[in-house]
């Protein structure tokens, strides 16, 4: 486990941006999570200003809300404009034209498989997290976190009165991650001993965590 605190969002971003262009730069071939969020947005913004060669990576949406493509609120969007993928990045992320969200997960999963049984390849993915602790779209008490295969979940999330698609824990955790966020405290899931302590799921193990980070980091032990 990596610890990098930063005191500002501007120079969280930067570091995060820095990491993941390391990784792109060493690794012939590359599956990049990306996430949605104000500080994976800066970094995105960081990445685009890069001289990077894009080639052999490809970038997949960790989640997703249940709105179109182009809505203002949608992650995929935010990441078209912020890092310009079109016409220069692969870029894939869940069909929210289709009329159910577990149809648009049930493909997404065919997808995510297709890419993953690739080899070799590295892969890693950023992460943010909410102030109640939820990473990707797995919030807590959802029936997602039930789901610990490498899968994505529609995701009936009550509080919000919403759909949302998410990557499933089984299926971020086949990445080392980068994690930032700014202006709150960091639940650390080295493991999937401390994931199952916050979230009261079985994960099976969580490989390498890397947090890009914040003011106040700190381990939890206590269950969601």
């Amino acid at each position: 486990m990596e610890y990098r605190v930063h005191e500002t969002a501007d120079e969280l971003a930067g570091a995060a941006g820095s990491l993941i262009a390391d990784e792109i730069a060493g690794h012939e071939q590359l599956l990049l999570g990306l996430a949605g969020g104000s500080t994976p947005r800066a970094t995105y913004g960081r990445l685009a200003e890069m001289d990077i060669d894009w080639n052999g990576v490809t970038t997949w949406m960790t989640d997703e809300r249940w709105v179109l493509p182009d809505d203002p609120d949608s992650n995929q969007a935010m990441v078209r404009e912020s890092l310009d993928t079109i016409g220069r990045i692969r870029f894939l992320a869940p069909n929210t034209r289709l009329e159910y969200p577990s149809a648009s997960a049930r493909r997404m999963t065919r997808s995510m498989g297709c890419l993953m049984n690739r080899q070799p390849r590295r892969s890693v993915t950023m992460l943010g997290m909410g102030d109640d602790g939820h990473t990707a779209s797995l919030f807590p008490g959802s029936a997602a976190l039930s789901v610990t295969g490498s899968s994505y979940v529609a995701n009936w999330v009550s509080h919000l009165d919403t759909w949302r698609l998410t990557a499933s824990f089984g299926l971020l955790s086949t990445s080392d991650v980068v994690g930032a966020g700014a202006d709150k405290s960091v639940q650390v899931l080295d493991e999937g001993a401390s994931a199952r302590r916050i979230y009261n799921i079985d994960t099976g193990p969580i490989r390498s965590v890397v947090v890009g980070i914040v003011d106040d980091i700190h381990e939890s032990t206590d269950e969601a």
